[in-house]
C-alpha cells in the first residue's frame, strides 16, 4: 500500500505541539506555519480526495502507467506532481527524481514557484524548472517541471529517460506536438535505456479521457471528483460584437460598477488584443467612482516573462484583479480568486501550409472542451474577504451615466454571489462552429523540427513511431523533403554531418541553416542576433498609441527591412541598457527582448561550445548588408519566389 509505504497520515493535521517539531522530510528543516496554512487549502481541492487511490496505482500498475483524469481548478498540476515526489522519496531516491511537462514555458514557472511554496522548499533545490534560456535547477533537485519540448531535445540528445523514477506529461489534452510526440516513444519504449521500472502519469482532462485509454491500452485511471453546483451558467449575448475588445471593456466596467466581489478573467484571441484592452481599462477603471481602490489590470500571455507572477500576488487593500489572457490559461493558470469570466469564445493561432510552406495567423471558434474550462474558471475559491469593500452594501444604484451600455442588461443577470460567465457570443456560435477539442498541433505546425528529431532518435520511418492522431502524410514527407534540400539528410535519408549539428539548435531548421551560414559569410554576430528575435516572443505586440510613440517606433526601422529592422531594435535596446522605460515608451515589449537577449547568449555559447567560427560586428555595412541576405537565403531559399521557372534545387 503506497500509504503504508509512505507513512504520511496528513488527513489529520498534526497538533500545535507536533507542528513545532515536524521535520520536512525533503530538506530535514522545520515545517514553517505558512506549510499548514497551505496545506488546509490544498485538503480543500477536488483532487485531493484521490490522493491515496493514485498513489495505490503509481505503486502497483503493471505497465507503470497511470492516467489521471480531471477538471481544470481541481488541483490535479499542483498536486499530482508533490505525491510523486513523496513516492520516489519513499524509495529513498533510488530511481532517479520527478520531472513534470508543461506545454507552455510559462506555465511550467509558475507551478514551479507555486508547489516550492507548497512544500515549503528552496527553489532552485530540491524544487526546479527548466525553460528556454533558464534552468533552475540543482544537484538536489528532486522535482522539476519542464517545458515539454525542451525535455523532448534532451530525450534526443541523450538518448534515454536519464535518471528519471516518474515523468508526469501534464495537460495532454492541450495536444502539443512534443507531448503527443512523448508519449508515442514512451509507448512504444523505443528510448534506448529506459528503464523497466519508470513510472508514467499522464495527466488530462476529461474529455480526452476514452482517447488516451484506448492509446495506452486502459491503463489504471484515477478520475477527480467533479464538484456539482462550481459551474455558474453561463450567459450569452444575441450577436458577436464588431468590436471585442471594447464589449469586453464595457463589460468589465459594468461589473466594476455593480461592486460584485470576486476577481475577474477576460479571454480575447490575441495578444495585441489583450494590449489594447489593458491600455484601455487602465485608463478608465480610476474614474469609475467607486469606493476603495481602482481594481488593477494584468496581462497574461507568453509574452509577459516572470511578470505573468503579477496574477497570483495579492493587491493592496483588497483591489479587485482583472486578469486579461487568451488561450494560454484555458487550463493552464488556475486562479482561485476568479469568480467572474468574460470569454470571447474565440483564439488566434498560427497554422502551418506544406504547400506554400508558409505559416497564417487563423482566427477560429474555441472547442467546446475550452469553452467549458473557461467556464469553470469563474467557479474559484471564494476569497476569505472581498475583493471590494463594498460587498456588503445593497448593489444597488448605478451611477445616472453610464458609458457602457452594451452588457449592462445581460450583466446584471449574473452577478451572484457564486460568480458568473458572460460570453461575447450566441450560444449557437459553439454549437454550430466549434469542435469538440482542441485541434491537435501535430495537424497545424510545421513537421520539419518533428522529423529532424525522429531522424537524430534514429526513428528512420515516421510510421515506425505511433501517435494520438497521426500526420498527414503529404505534411511528413514535405517535411523530409525539406530537411533534404537543407542537406541535413545524407544518401541513405538519415541525419547528415550538417543534420546533427542543426537538431542541436533550439531553432528551425531553416533558421539554424541560416545561422551556420552566417559562418561562411562573416556575419555571425548579426545573425545570432536576428535568430534570437526572430525566436524570442514579438517585440512588438500592438500599434502604437499616440503619434510621438509612433515617432520613436519609426526612428527604429531599417530601409532593408523588417530583418534589419529586428537587429536595429535589439541593438538599440541593448544600448539602453535594458532599459524597461525606454521600451514602454516605444510600444515594445520588454521582456520579449530581454528574451531574445538570453537566447542570443545561449546559441553563442552553444556556437562557441561546437567550435564554430565567429565573427566581428559589421551592422550597417553594404559588405554586411550582402553578407546578411546571402545566410538568409542559404536557409529560406523554399520561400523565394520565383518568376517563370522553379527555384527549387534539381
Amino acid at each position: 500500500m503506497a500509504s503504508q509505504l509512505l507513512g504520511l497520515e496528513e488527513e489529520s493535521g498534526p497538533s500545535p505541539g507536533e507542528s513545532e517539531l515536524a521535520v520536512n522530510p525533503f530538506d530535514g528543516l522545520p515545517f514553517s506555519s505558512r506549510y499548514y496554512k497551505l496545506l488546509e487549502q490544498r485538503r480543500s481541492l477536488p483532487v485531493w480526495a484521490a490522493r491515496f487511490i493514485f498513489l495505490e496505482q503509481l505503486e502497483s500498475s503493471p505497465s507503470g502507467v497511470v492516467l489521471v483524469s480531471g477538471e481544470p481548478g481541481c488541483g490535479k498540476s499542483t498536486q499530482i506532481p508533490q505525491w510523486c515526489a513523496e513516492f520516489v522519496l519513499a524509495r529513498g531516491f533510488q530511481k532517479g527524481w520527478v520531472t513534470v511537462t508543461q506545454p507552455y514555458p510559462l506555465a511550467a514557472l509558475s507551478l514551479a514557484l507555486r508547489v516550492a511554496d507548497e512544500m515549503d522548499l528552496t527553489l532552485g533545490h530540491e524544487v526546479g524548472y527548466s525553460i528556454p534560456q533558464e534552468d533552475c535547477t540543482g544537484p538536489d533537485t528532486l522535482l522539476r517541471f519542464c517545458w515539454d519540448r525542451l525535455l523532448l531535445q534532451e530525450m534526443a540528445s541523450t538518448r534515454g529517460t536519464g535518471a528519471r523514477g516518474v515523468l508526469v506529461l501534464d495537460e495532454a489534452q492541450e495536444r502539443s506536438v512534443a507531448s503527443d510526440l512523448l508519449q508515442g516513444l514512451l509507448r512504444d519504449a523505443r528510448l534506448g535505456n529506459l528503464p523497466g521500472d519508470l513510472r508514467v502519469v499522464v495527466v488530462t482532462d476529461p474529455t480526452l479521457k476514452p482517447k488516451l485509454q484506448d492509446f495506452w491500452g486502459n491503463p489504471p485511471t484515477v478520475c477527480v471528483p467533479r464538484e456539482t453546483g462550481r459551474c455558474p451558467t453561463p450567459v450569452y449575448r444575441d450577436s458577436l460584437p464588431t468590436d471585442r475588445v471594447e464589449a469586453a471593456c464595457q463589460a468589465v466596467l459594468e461589473l466594476c460598477q455593480k461592486e460584485a466581489p470576486g476577481d475577474v478573467l477576460v479571454y480575447l484571441p490575441s495578444e495585441e488584443e489583450i494590449s489594447l484592452c489593458c491600455e484601455s481599462l487602465s485608463k478608465k477603471v480610476g474614474s469609475l467612482g467607486n469606493q476603495g481602490p481602482p481594481p488593477r489590470v494584468l496581462p497574461l500571455h507568453p509574452g509577459c516573462g516572470r511578470a505573468v507572477q503579477a496574477v497570483y500576488e495579492d493587491t493592496e487593500a483588497g483591489a479587485r484583479k482583472v486578469v486579461v489572457t487568451h488561450w494560454l490559461a484555458d487550463f493552464s493558470f488556475s486562479l482561485p480568486s476568479i469568480r467572474h469570466v468574460i470569454d470571447s469564445g474565440l483564439e488566434l493561432q498560427s497554422v502551418y501550409s506544406p504547400q506554400i510552406r508558409a505559416e497564417s495567423q487563423v482566427l477560429r471558434p474555441v472547442s467546446k472542451c475550452q469553452a467549458d474550462a473557461r467556464r469553470l474558471r469563474a467557479a474559484g475559491i471564494p476569497p476569505g474577504k472581498s475583493s471590494c469593500p463594498q460587498q456588503d452594501q445593497t448593489r444597488g444604484e448605478s451611477p445616472t451615466h453610464r458609458p457602457w451600455e452594451i452588457c449592462s442588461g445581460l450583466l446584471s443577470q449574473i452577478f451572484l454571489p457564486s460568480g458568473s460567465c458572460l460570453c461575447l457570443y450566441p450560444k449557437s456560435f459553439l454549437e454550430v462552429e466549434a469542435p469538440c477539442l482542441p485541434q491537435p498541433r501535430v495537424w497545424a505546425e510545421n513537421l520539419s523540427p518533428l522529423m529532424l528529431l525522429l531522424k537524430r532518435r534514429q526513428i528512420a520511418e515516421p510510421g515506425m513511431c505511433h501517435f494520438l492522431d497521426r500526420p498527414a502524410p503529404e505534411a511528413l514527407m514535405q517535411a523530409l523533403e525539406d530537411l533534404d534540400y537543407l542537406a541535413a539528410l545524407d544518401d541513405d535519408g538519415d541525419l547528415s554531418d550538417l543534420g546533427v549539428i542543426l537538431s542541436e539548435f533550439p531553432l528551425a531548421p531553416e533558421l539554424a541553416k541560416a545561422l551556420l551560414a552566417s559562418c561562411e559569410f562573416d556575419c555571425v554576430d548579426e545573425m545570432l542576433t536576428l535568430a534570437a528575435m526572430l525566436t524570442a516572443a514579438p517585440g512588438f505586440t500592438r500599434p502604437p498609441l499616440c503619434a510621438e510613440e509612433a515617432a520613436l517606433r519609426r526612428a527604429l526601422e531599417h530601409v532593408d527591412g523588417d530583418h534589419s529592422s529586428l537587429i536595429q531594435v535589439y541593438e538599440a535596446f541593448i544600448q539602453s541598457g535594458a532599459d524597461k522605460a525606454w521600451c514602454q515608451a516605444r510600444g515594445l515589449n520588454w521582456a520579449a527582448l530581454c528574451q531574445a537577449h538570453k537566447l542570443r547568449g545561449e546559441l553563442l555559447e552553444l556556437m562557441q561550445r561546437i567550435e564554430l567560427p565567429l565573427s566581428q560586428p559589421a551592422f550597417g555595412s553594404e559588405q554586411n548588408r550582402r553578407d546578411l541576405q546571402k545566410a538568409l537565403v542559404s536557409g529560406y531559399f523554399l520561400k523565394a519566389g520565383g518568376i517563370g521557372s522553379s527555384i527549387l534545387p534539381e
